[in-house]
């Protein structure tokens, strides 16, 4: 389940920003490109996910509304590039910022730590070998 949906990014920062980040024709066409916003939310997804993974099962079943404000402030952040202004800077500082909180047990996103699906894992290494002939019992009398 996504996280933010393009429609997302439009109803917090409007359509007018939007065009102007992903707008890259020559001549401009006067609308944003879906894809490349879509691309940067994937984008921010991931991110996210990297702080998650040691908390929660990944993928998440359900989605908590917070994390639709930090994926698309954490989206917008990248769509900037180097025309960063403070405030998209601050906003997305403060979501990482967040997202350590959670990551270090400090916050929660306020859904079960197993709510998420584990993966289903297949052909999976297995290791057999030979009984240990050193162990802490065998080499208890060893000095140097």
């Amino acid at each position: 389940m996504k996280y933010a949906l393009v429609q997302d990014m439009i109803d917090r920062f409007g359509e007018a920003e939007l065009i102007q980040l992903t707008d890259r024709a020559i001549p401009p066409t006067g609308s944003y490109v879906a894809e490349i916003i879509e691309e940067n939310l994937n984008d921010a997804e991931a991110e996210i996910n990297a702080y998650l993974a040691n908390r929660y099962a990944l993928p998440l079943a359900e989605v908590p509304t917070i994390l639709k404000r930090l994926t698309c402030d954490v989206a917008r952040y990248h769509l900037h590039g180097s025309n960063l202004t403070e405030e998209v800077t601050q906003r997305y500082k403060d979501s990482v910022a967040f997202l350590k909180r959670i990551s270090k047990g400090d916050a929660s996103l306020g859904i079960n730590q197993d709510s998420g699906t584990s993966p289903t894992v297949e052909n999976v290494p297995e290791y057999f070998g030979a009984e240990r002939i050193f162990s802490n019992d065998s080499l208890r009398d060893y000095s140097d």
